[in-house]
């Protein structure tokens, strides 16, 4: 197929030059009512922003455009079928998991997913037997599942209908999949994999391979996050014959809007074209300008802003995403959340934090100039701490992993293979009201979840350590924004009855 063709942005164009008369929804016809400003902010867009009149296809059958847009992705990123998401990578993990589990299905779930797995399974019904990630000793950072992890949880657990995992965390790190693509194949199960921040994956040698390419049977990427669609604009690829394919679009057709945003998808058909024909060589170039902006920050005098880099023998991760800059104070003396705030007073807007770290997030279109600006505003960092609050409490070096992260998801537990969880969503919002810290011991009857990242802390049914509400508490303090129940000392959280 030819990459070089963007078959839906085409087809809007072709559209817009015809200068024909709305007779049909939106309402806006084509930006008419905008004035100053609002014209010059949104005018191209809207003149773009179609419905499914002739000639531009139905997302939810598509036979045209969208449909050979949807083609070439497919050849792009290698997968033998792609579905355009205009809800994020949210709506192709909830679509996954309700095209491979019925109601009391049971599912096996890395515990440190983003809430819209959570959202999936409580939607399908299913019982969940979550895995503990292995987590960084350096770093404290929650990774990926041991392999010995999902071998003990197959072998425990025969009956389960499918594998999900998520690969790269949000910090970049991440395992080489295909192991464990092998090791569910045999136990007969389909590997689904939440690659929300690996869309460019593959497509230089310079950066990780590929879920797909690992051999994965349904792969959902945010290609707004680490590529170039507009934001919400994601895709779900799928290979192999162990994900139910008509039942996978009946749920998309649920999920996702009947009037889908053609600005979107135009978005990713661009998106798709770029990965083809240039990503590789721009990301060649962000990995050069990356290493010169390390050289620059190594020359910096110690004890300052440290960029972590991936350990010669890490044991929770095989990889280290070069695009995902993750920095702390060697000192100790500021969080994370205190990292980006000062970073944001020099014109640095980074991408979330915990109370260690601060997450900046670059893309092969990140320019030089803008790494530059990045190094200069880490230098002038390194005088004493100017936010308000304590610190992280933490220097570099190993740590517990009780210090885990707001990306760690549950409380490293002795035995890295939960029971199963009910994930049923018709009890949400039940329970009796109790302070967080008198409630360990106690189920979880709300999910409580810091954001960014995402990553529930707590899920509905899950029983509330000590450990986890210590984090809870301590991501609090440390100035933690939450989803979900308030998480300050004294606030309450809905629980269930105890040890049941």
């Amino acid at each position: 197929m030819n990459q070089e063709k963007a078959p839906l942005l085409e087809a809007l164009m072709e559209r817009r030059r015809r200068r024909e008369s709305s007779f049909h929804v939106p309402g806006h016809k084509f930006g008419a009512s905008l004035q100053g400003e609002e014209r010059d902010f949104f005018g191209s867009v809207m003149e773009i922003d179609y419905t499914e009149i002739e000639g531009l296809d139905d997302l939810h059958h598509p036979e045209g455009p969208i449909l050979e847009a949807q083609r070439l992705a497919a050849e792009c990123f290698g997968a033998e079928e792609t579905f355009f998401l205009v809800g994020g990578s949210t709506a192709g993990n909830l679509a996954l998991i309700g095209a491979v589990c019925q109601p009391d299905d049971l599912i096996l779930v890395q515990r440190n997913a983003h809430k819209s797995v959570i959202h999936g399974l409580m939607l399908a019904h299913a019982q969940a037997v979550m895995l503990e990630p292995e987590v960084d000793r350096q770093t404290g950072l929650a990774a990926g599942v041991a392999l010995r992890t999902l071998r003990t949880a197959l072998d425990r657990y025969p009956q389960a209908k499918a594998v999900f995992l998520t690969n790269p965390n949000y910090y970049g790190m991440g395992w080489d999949l295909e192991p464990y693509v092998r090791m569910a194949h045999l136990a007969g199960l389909p590997l689904l994999v939440d690659e929300a921040h690996g869309a460019h994956f593959g497509l230089h040698a310079g950066v990780p391979v590929s879920a797909l390419s690992c051999g994965a049977d349904g792969v959902v990427q945010s290609t707004h996050k680490m590529l170039t669609a507009m934001t919400m604009g994601a895709m779900l690829h799928v290979q192999g014959n162990r994900i139910p394919r008509e039942r996978l679009r009946e749920r998309l057709a649920m999920l996702q809007s009947s009037s889908p945003s053609y600005p979107i998808m135009a978005s990713l058909d661009i998106a798709r074209r770029y990965a083809a024909t240039r990503a590789g060589a721009e990301i060649g170039a962000g990995l050069e300008a990356l290493s010169r902006f390390r050289e620059t920050l190594a020359e910096l005098p110690p004890g300052g802003i440290r960029l972590l880099e991936p350990a010669p023998e890490a044991d929770a991760y095989s990889f280290w995403d070069p695009f995902k800059l993750v920095v702390e104070d060697a000192a100790g003396e500021r969080s994370g959340f205190q990292l980006l705030q000062e970073l944001a007073g020099g014109g640095i807007v980074g991408e979330m934090a915990d109370e260690r770290f601060a997450v900046l997030a670059a893309s092969p279109a990140t320019g030089r100039d803008d790494l530059d600006r990045l190094a200069c505003a880490i230098a002038a960092l390194a005088g004493p701490a100017r936010g308000r609050g304590s610190g992280s409490g933490h220097a570099a070096g190993d740590v517990p992993a009780a210090a885990a992260s707001a990306d760690s998801g549950c409380t490293t537990a002795v035995d890295p293979v939960s029971g199963p969880v009910a994930m049923g969503a018709s009890g949400a919002g039940r329970g009796e009201p109790m302070a967080l810290e008198e409630a360990v011991g106690r189920r979880a009857a709300q999910a409580v979840v810091p954001y960014p990242p995402g990553i529930p802390l707590l899920i509905p049914g899950e029983m509330i350590t000590a450990a986890a509400a210590e984090r809870i508490l301590r991501l609090y303090r440390a100035g933690a924004k939450f989803q979900g129940a308030p998480p300050g000392p004294g606030c309450s959280i809905l629980v269930t009855e105890q040890n049941k």
